[in-house]
């Protein structure tokens, strides 16, 4: 059976811009995912990378130019500096996970509309009401999302999920994990897929 691990968090924008196109990728392949939010704050200080608002200005001014470029050439919707650009992604993560313990389907769909919702329609993601909302209109039960998000077993595996992906190396996201090569970033998608077909 064809899998592939998903690190991702809807903090970034070029998980965003992956997400639809590597859901439908894993799709064509028959390929199972393993649903894997991370938290960059955690993985950036023990692999060289920088948050945002650390990094020089040049490369903030650089990251701009290419979200405009791959938004315009995928004609995918993005606000390159969303109105709640400065919230944070670790509620939403816990969610994510709670709708993965009904399969990677729903957790895919619901991660897919908070990423849309933070990055295309201006929603405060890091807002329980909204998230609330977006699991409503998925037809899935946002209650039961807020509770289950809130244990400590969904706190766990949302470390877990994060110190994975430190001890596999990785260090910046979206990352793909297939038969344990990683292939890093959404410009990774076509070699993704050539390796699903192999």
């Amino acid at each position: 059976m064809k899998s592939v691990d998903y690190y991702f968090a809807v903090v970034s924008p070029w998980s965003y811009l992956g997400h639809d196109r590597f859901v439908a990728l894993a799709a064509r392949h028959g390929a199972t995912v393993g649903v894997k939010p991370v938290d960059l704050s955690k993985i950036f200080p023990v692999s060289g990378g920088l948050p945002l608002a650390k990094r020089a200005p040049q490369r903030q001014a650089y990251r701009l130019v290419e979200l405009a470029r791959w938004r315009d050439f995928l004609g995918i919707p993005l606000n390159l500096q969303p109105k709640f650009g400065s919230t944070g992604g670790d509620l939403a993560a816990r969610w994510i996970l709670a709708a993965a313990e009904a399969g990677p389907a729903p957790a895919l769909r619901l991660a897919g509309a908070i990423m849309r919702a933070r990055w295309a329609e201006e929603r405060d993601t890091a807002d329980e009401a909204t998230l609330g909302a977006i699991a409503t209109v998925l037809g899935q039960d946002g209650s039961a999302l807020a509770a289950r998000a809130a244990s400590p077993e969904i706190q766990a595996r949302y470390e877990a999920c994060t110190q994975e992906a430190i001890d596999r190396q990785l260090f910046g996201v979206p990352t793909y994990v297939c038969r344990d090569e990683p292939f890093w970033g959404q410009d990774r998608l076509d070699f993704l897929d050539r390796k699903l077909a192999e």
